[in-house]
């Protein structure tokens, strides 16, 4: 199938690792322009240089979403550079798993207000795409009470429902948005990798729970978002797409 990426531009926040690195080298795959941002300065340098391997165009910043001037900053400079925006990706997450203020406040700076920022300062030039979409990355901890009960469960939940009402506001002016909710995700340095390591109890209880007995990798996911983002998926919007193996019981209407 052809996505009908080549030419086109991405921005991916959150592009070093896991799932954003796996989302930013399949659009670079498939002939897509893209920017990254993550916080650490280096491996943002040494994505970059892998990316401008296969794609046209490759840039990245180092920053942290919860600094919405940075954020906007990042965003019109890569729409200047690139010379416009036709999909993007909002991936990071604070992972705040805890009961404690703080867990709240970086969970809705980050997941909330880091995607909202995003969002606002894409507009302008998603406007002028004439394949603008928007893929927010949630989780099926958004869709049912899990480990991760409190502020992370509660704000994936919430940007299920921002993506559902920015379809809904922006079908007129030609514009998608959608999200996808991936559950466990495994990969080397990664939450859960590290869950394997330090609480093995933790980790066997979570596998048991997946009837095909894995976890998803981050390409697995990769590839459900990038189709989603594509103007290959043109009139699916607001839409959560699950990629969980089965994981979660709940019927999805």
């Amino acid at each position: 199938m052809d996505l009908q990426i080549a030419g086109r531009t991405a921005l991916v926040t959150g592009g070093t690792r896991g799932i954003g690195r796996a989302i930013a080298e399949l659009f670079a795959r498939e002939g897509a322009s893209v920017a990254i941002c993550a916080r650490d300065a280096q491996a943002v340098t040494e994505t970059v240089a892998d990316l401008a391997k296969v794609a046209p165009r490759a840039s990245g910043r180092a920053l942290d979403v919860a600094d919405g001037d940075a954020v906007r900053s990042w965003v019109a400079a890569t729409a200047e550079e690139f010379g416009g925006l036709d999909m993007i990706v909002a991936n990071v997450s604070a992972l705040a798993i805890g009961a404690g203020e703080a867990a709240w406040r970086a969970g809705f700076a980050t997941d909330i207000l880091g995607s909202v920022t995003l969002v606002d300062a894409a507009m302008p030039w998603l406007e002028r795409s004439a394949a603008g979409s928007i893929t927010l990355i949630s989780s099926v901890s958004g869709r049912e009470v899990d480990f991760a009960a409190g502020p992370y469960g509660a704000f994936k939940a919430a940007l299920i429902h921002y993506a559902q009402g920015l379809a809904y506001q922006l079908a007129p002016r030609g514009l998608r948005a959608n999200s996808v909710s991936p559950g466990n995700t495994y990969f080397p340095g990664g939450v859960w990798a590290r869950i394997e390591r330090d609480d093995p109890a933790l980790f066997a209880s979570a596998l048991a729970l997946n009837p095909t007995g894995r976890m998803a990798t981050p390409e697995e996911v990769a590839r459900a978002v990038v189709f989603l983002a594509s103007p290959a998926a043109s009139f699916i919007t607001g839409t959560n797409l699950v990629v969980d193996g089965a994981l979660t019981r709940g019927v999805q209407f």
